[in-house]
């Protein structure tokens, strides 16, 4: 087939155009589809970890204990109470709690926040004596308190030797209602904080003196005249809000020694 002078020159004309018109760049290829990393999870912070076993604290020095001292020599036994009389101490419920007789021991369990409860032993009168008693908090913490009345002649006139849960003793004289406190709050290492706990509580009364003893170990001596002759009691004090239970056993009653 023969082209016309005018086809040939236009075929001409587009292959120049051809030639100088840029390569075409092909497109980029597609990512590969890969799995979305994964994410690594973040561990809770437990702000109190258990413990396989529980943590003590450092148990405080004594402060104004002197040496060990085994307890004064003493006289004639006077009497033992086993605590199963009941009509020898002052027994009952109450809103603070109850006083009991249990299977030789008698027992205060207090229930109420910040209850009081004190059971007295009847027909006993004591001027000097040495005296011992067992105590036994089952359910006892902080500053939570036990302990013994002494030389009580009313509810508003007595000496009250105290143990506290967190391992202090002290002396508070109550006379006429008004509250003092011969011997502050100190801490003993003869005191065993917590419950449940077993301490031997003595005290040898003499006039004026009267000298303190827990587990066999010498506390404090205190002077002092304002009541010298009385019954005594037993008592428990919840600190707190939580219930507290107490129970004590074998009493003696000595003589003084000469």
């Amino acid at each position: 087939m023969k082209l016309t002078l005018g086809a040939t020159c236009m075929m001409i004309l587009l292959a120049l155009l051809a030639a100088c018109l840029p390569l075409t760049t092909p497109p980029p290829p597609l990512p590969t589809e890969t799995s979305a990393p994964t994410e690594t999870a973040t561990p809770t912070f437990v702000w109190f970890p258990p413990t396989p076993t529980y943590t003590m604290f450092p148990t405080p020095s004594a402060i104004g204990t002197p040496t060990a001292v085994v307890g004064p020599e003493h006289g004639a036994l006077l009497f033992s109470d086993d605590f199963n009389d009941p009509d020898l101490w002052t027994l009952g419920r109450s809103q603070a709690g109850s006083t009991a007789l249990g299977k030789n021991e008698l027992s205060i369990a207090i229930n109420q926040p910040q209850g009081y409860l004190y059971s007295t032993r009847q027909e006993t009168s004591l001027s000097d004596f040495y005296l011992e008693v067992t105590a036994n908090p089952s359910i006892c913490r902080g500053e939570d308190q036990y302990g013994l009345l002494l030389r009580l002649s009313s509810d508003v006139s007595y000496y009250r030797f105290a143990l506290t849960c967190d391992g202090r003793t002290r002396l508070d004289r109550i006379y006429q209602g008004n509250a003092s406190a011969p011997q502050a709050p100190m801490y003993s290492g003869a005191v065993p904080p917590g419950a449940p706990s077993i301490s031997r509580l003595a005290v040898y009364a003499q006039g004026k003196e009267m000298r303190f003893y827990i587990n066999d170990l010498y506390q404090f001596t205190v002077r002092d005249g304002t009541m010298l002759k009385g019954t005594i009691s037993v008592f428990a004090r919840a600190a707190g809000e939580d219930t507290m239970t107490v129970n004590f056993s074998d009493l003696d009653v000595y003589e003084v020694g000469e």
